[in-house]
């Protein structure tokens, strides 16, 4: 690589981050507290808040259709009309308190461009990686977004709390704030799209990639959707139903989960690159069956009256809490697998659009199937459960071979 091109894709890279950055801090004043504002301002029943979760993840199940269709655009493009929805969703309701209705429609919008920009960060990470440090990059990119995460958290912490932020006024400043940093990335894209060679060419729909060779991928794939439902639902309501713990409370916990993040991911990186692919994927699933294995046997004791619902066993649930959240950031590696196998490198950003498509759908299946056993159950059965779904990582980390795999998938590329 000559000096100019290595300067070129520096300042390639420089972009991205901060492109990263942006929206981390952007979705960290919006997304992250609107529970908050469905009750604070539309008073919404448990009933009404259920029926909030559709707009809100139905970007996600569309993601793979929308990003089909846009395809032709190419992925920095695309993700330019991402930050455009995530805009116009976000103002609005900073400067309206529309009806319930019209909120939802707004909802969607930002929904909708979150949920677009989700697989396209991955996909142009790894594009503008360097070949040989993919993994660390990767690593980096998520301890950027992870301390922008924590900066947003703390905003919110202290905004609130001086009462800078609030949701009484007709204008929400914490939602404009956000549209501002949404407009920033938009910015941002527009000079990437000018800089960045790394765009689909054709002029075709992106189609949608269904590959015996991606099966691995898309099992991953199905299991974080009820890892992640038990991780951000359940898990949070253990502590708010459970403990009887306050909003301050998740607030700080997210604080420090962010803060250990910004250490954790950037390590991981570099264990990615050390250990390989196949080393990570038993450290995930691991790390998962153990997590929940005791998280069910904590709750388990706390509903029995075997343990208080104070001193160590609070803080057990705690560190838990963010063990959980950690666990969910291994699965970058996902990610880096499918790179490493994919028979064309055009079909990356297709099949992690699908992924976070079917993400979504087993979430909401996960949601639903949970909330049941809970009720009949018990809490601590939810958890039991995600540690059986979770030897199913194991399973494939066990099955998995990256590196035969991409020698396949290369083979398959010369032939055409």
């Amino acid at each position: 690589m000559t000096k100019d091109n290595t300067s070129q894709a520096r300042i390639e890279l420089i972009l991205f981050f901060i492109l990263i950055s942006i929206v981390a801090l952007g979705n960290g004043l919006s997304d992250s507290i609107y529970s908050n504002y469905f009750k604070e301002v539309y008073g919404v029943t448990a009933f009404q808040r259920g029926l909030i979760e559709f707009p809100r993840e139905l970007p996600g199940i569309l993601c793979t259709v929308v990003i089909g269709v846009l395809g032709f655009m190419g992925d920095i493009r695309v993700a330019f009309i991402a930050q455009i929805l995530s805009l116009i969703g976000v103002t609005m309701l900073g400067l309206l308190t529309p009806s319930f209705g019209i909120m939802l429609v707004f909802l969607f919008i930002n929904s909708m461009g979150m949920h677009l920009f989700m697989p396209l960060q991955d996909a142009i990470g790894m594009s503008l990686a360097e070949q040989d440090r993919i993994g660390r990059r990767m690593g980096q990119y998520s301890s950027v977004r992870a301390a922008f995460s924590l900066m947003a958290a703390l905003m919110v912490f202290f905004g609130f709390r001086t009462g800078f932020f609030t949701f009484q006024e007709p204008v929400k400043i914490v939602f404009l704030i956000s549209g501002a940093l949404f407009t920033a990335a938009a910015v941002i894209t527009a000079l990437m799209s000018r800089r960045v060679n790394i765009e689909i060419k054709s002029q075709k729909r992106r189609k949608l990639v269904f590959r015996k060779q991606y099966k691995y991928f898309y099992f991953l794939t199905v299991l974080k959707g009820v890892q992640k439902q038990i991780a951000y639902v359940y898990g949070t309501w253990i502590i708010v139903d459970l403990l009887m713990k306050k909003a301050d409370t998740i607030a700080l916990l997210t604080i420090a989960f962010t803060f250990v993040s910004i250490f954790f991911l950037n390590k991981l990186g570099h264990w990615m690159g050390r250990y390989g692919i196949k080393s990570m994927m038993y450290f995930d699933a691991l790390t998962f069956i153990i997590v929940y294995l005791v998280y069910g046997g904590m709750v388990w004791g706390i509903e029995s009256g075997a343990l208080q619902n104070q001193g160590w066993a609070v803080w057990t649930i705690y560190l838990l809490y963010i063990a959980d959240r950690l666990s969910m950031q291994i699965g970058m590696v996902n990610s880096i697998y499918l790179r490493s196998i994919a028979v064309d490198k055009e079909e990356i950003t297709s099949t992690l659009s699908m992924g976070v498509s079917l993400d979504h759908i087993i979430s909401i299946i996960a949601a639903m199937i949970g909330g049941f056993i809970w009720t009949k159950w018990g809490s601590h059965w939810v958890f039991f459960l995600a540690a059986l779904f979770s030897v199913g990582n194991l399973y494939v980390a066990a099955k998995v071979q990256p590196e035969e795999e991409a020698a396949a998938a290369e083979l398959l590329r010369s032939k055409g």
